[in-house]
């Protein structure tokens, strides 16, 4: 990589390492999709406002998406183990602070808090991965995957459980044993390695991403809510185009800037992080909206609505550790090429569905787009093993909030779609195609960037 030299040591990956980075990834995924079930008892109970809930459900992205470069740097500034495991502890002190919240307020704050701890844990974990060897970085994105995609298939299930059998305040309140268990873990299987080069924390460039960052995501969850042109909305977007403007001059003139802009001369890590967007930007948007055509189109209950994506979610879980075995025979840029042809024509399957049909018409969709987003697996390891390990907190940073913002811009793009069309049924099946014909694009930049 020119201008830049890259720095490894040798070192291993440990099965309490892998456990670690599974867990890790599990823990904060897995409040991003219970909470929304458990949202009508936190009204029942809080007397909350519907405002006030979106602020429940959204905070902890808001905060996760906006300070995830900033955790990253933190990271190789301080070390990735300090790092992950001071993210841990206040993910962990946060989830306690939220199941003994006794006002909305205060569970607003607590979610905001849990993403901020959230920010420092993702970057900070893929750092880890980053000085592994390529086999071993293989096996710990594909384990990170995995989790995720596991998390996000258990944690309607059990933010409903919970709130039926239970009550609300253990979605948040099951995190405290399971972040008290991974921060043993970690303290004994993350090694006392990155941050090794004393590095100054570029504040100013801190501050200009958290300020693009956040205001970027408050105008796309707010966007999409309550029209583009709120006064809050269109003063997010000034504050988002300025903020950019500013990142970009304070990067380029600074002596060790927090983003490196040379990174994005490599071809791997750019592309890479291309490709990830333009699968957020289809996946993501279809998830969303086919939850409202299950239900108001093909008459699924809720329940069944729900069981839908379970298919999907254990597909990439079960297919996810094979990932590496493949891209060792295939490459890794045929690897994500094929994932993302199988996540298109998946789309374009569902785009054909209407009312009638049943589970026959929907699963084999549901298992291409599943498979497929497994394959992608090779995404992460490329983009990883592409930066200097002294800058692998960044990337893993950059890697993870493209991952985050392209679905909520998935969901935004697909909605323009959806509500531009006669009818929901017809605009579902337009903004599927388009969303198919981006994914098909992240293909084909695969196959030229990925090695």
């Amino acid at each position: 990589m020119s201008g830049i030299a890259l720095t490894r040591r040798p070192a291993t990956t440990g099965p309490l390492l892998l456990v670690v980075v599974g867990l890790a990834g599990f823990l904060t995924t897995l409040d991003n999709t219970a909470v929304t079930v458990a949202l009508p008892s936190i009204q029942r109970d809080l007397g909350a406002g519907l405002s006030a809930l979106e602020w429940v459900a959204t905070g902890y992205l808001l905060t996760f998406a906006g300070l995830m470069p900033a955790g990253g740097r933190l990271a190789d500034v301080h070390g990735h183990r300090k790092v992950l495991l001071a993210g841990l502890a206040a993910f962990t002190v946060a989830s306690l602070g939220a199941g003994l919240a006794t006002t909305i307020h205060l569970l607003v704050a607590a979610r905001l808090a849990q993403g901020a701890g959230a920010a420092l844990v993702l970057p900070a974990t893929l750092a880890v991965l980053a000085g592994r060897d390529e086999r071993q970085r293989s096996m710990g994105v594909a384990v990170w995957m995995a989790s995720g995609a596991g998390a996000l298939a258990l944690g309607p299930v059990v933010g409903g459980y919970l709130s039926q059998h239970a009550h609300w305040s253990w979605v948040f309140l099951v995190n405290v044993p399971m972040g008290a268990v991974v921060i043993a873990l970690a303290s004994v299987a993350v090694p006392h390695a990155g941050g090794g080069v004393r590095r100054s924390l570029d504040v100013p460039g801190v501050l200009a991403s958290v300020a693009f960052l956040a205001s970027g995501t408050f105008a796309l969850i707010q966007g999409g809510a309550h029209g583009w042109d709120s006064p809050p909305v269109v003063a997010a977007l000034l504050v988002c185009a300025g903020s950019g403007a500013a990142f970009a001059l304070v990067e380029r003139r600074a002596a060790d800037p927090m983003v490196d802009l040379r990174l994005f001369a490599v071809r791997a890590f750019t592309g890479g992080v291309v490709a990830q967007v333009l699968w957020g930007l289809g996946v993501n948007g279809v998830f969303f909206y086919t939850a409202l055509f299950l239900q108001g189109v093909l008459g699924f209950t809720p329940t069944a609505s729900g069981l839908a994506f379970v298919p999907l979610a254990l597909l990439v879980v079960l297919v996810t550790p094979l990932a590496p075995a493949v891209e060792r025979r295939l490459g890794a840029g045929r690897t994500v090429a094929i994932g993302l042809t199988l996540v298109a024509g998946g789309m374009a399957v569902a785009a054909t569905l209407e009312a009638g049909d049943g589970w026959a018409r929907l699963l084999p969709a549901v298992c291409a787009i599943g498979v497929g987003s497994a394959l992608t697996m090779p995404l992460g390891s490329a983009v990883l093993g592409a930066v200097p390990e002294e800058r692998a907190g960044v990337a893993g940073g950059v890697f993870s909030v493209s991952r985050e913002i392209s679905g909520l811009f998935g969901i935004a793009a697909v909605g323009v779609i959806v509500h531009a069309a006669a009818g929901f049924a017809s605009g579902y099946a337009a903004g599927l195609l388009v969303a198919a014909g981006l994914v098909l694009v992240g293909a084909l930049v695969s196959l030229a960037a990925l090695p």
